[in-house]
């Protein structure tokens, strides 16, 4: 788990101070991936560490492209030697590759951060939209809600995540199918 205290102390590093609410996110995120470890395998870590790191993007000082999914994969890759499937997944975390498409950078994601391990996307995905603002569980359908309002409806955020909601969902529904065939039960899950 060395690579998951190294995720989490960096994504404190950079999130904590400056941007309370996404370091509270995070860690709502990491947690419930900790927590998806029993249907993970040899996965878990790698999974649990871009939790952690997902949304570090975000941070004023790593801010490049301006589209965080990006700007994250490209700062653990840049500066730290990161994982190369640790910096994909950052990358590509709750399909990014459809707001990227309508930033125009989809050439940019695909081109740095080749997509690959489905599965594990997936997995980022239910715990990034399963978790709220403040890192507290709740259903997909309320994150969903949740983000049209604060984005509004005319938002290019919203219109993505209109477009990403049948993805979403089945990322989600995949996750619990999982978790239920595993008979695994999360305390954190609503």
């Amino acid at each position: 788990m060395r690579q998951v205290e190294w995720a989490r102390e960096l994504a404190r590093k950079v999130l904590e101070r400056h941007l309370p609410r996404r370091w509270e996110h995070s860690q709502g995120v990491g947690r419930r991936a900790e927590s998806l470890a029993p249907i993970l395998g040899k996965d878990a870590e790698i999974l649990a560490a871009s939790a952690w790191l997902h949304d570090i993007g975000y941070a004023l000082e790593l801010i490049d492209t301006g589209f965080h999914p990006i700007d994250g994969g490209r700062y653990l890759r840049d500066v730290h030697g990161a994982d190369e499937l640790l910096c994909r997944l950052v990358a590509h975390h709750t399909c990014a590759e459809i707001e990227a498409g309508q930033r125009g950078l989809l050439d940019i994601l695909t081109g740095e951060f080749p997509k690959e391990r489905g599965d594990l996307v997936e997995a980022l995905t239910f715990c990034d939209m399963t978790t709220s603002p403040d890192g507290l569980p709740l259903t997909v359908m309320d994150r969903l809600a949740e983000i049209r309002s604060r984005y509004g409806p005319d938002d290019e955020v919203t219109w993505c995540i209109n477009r990403a909601e049948p993805h979403i969902l089945s990322a989600v529904r995949s996750v619990e199918t999982r978790l239920a065939l595993s008979d695994v039960r999360l305390d954190c899950l609503v």
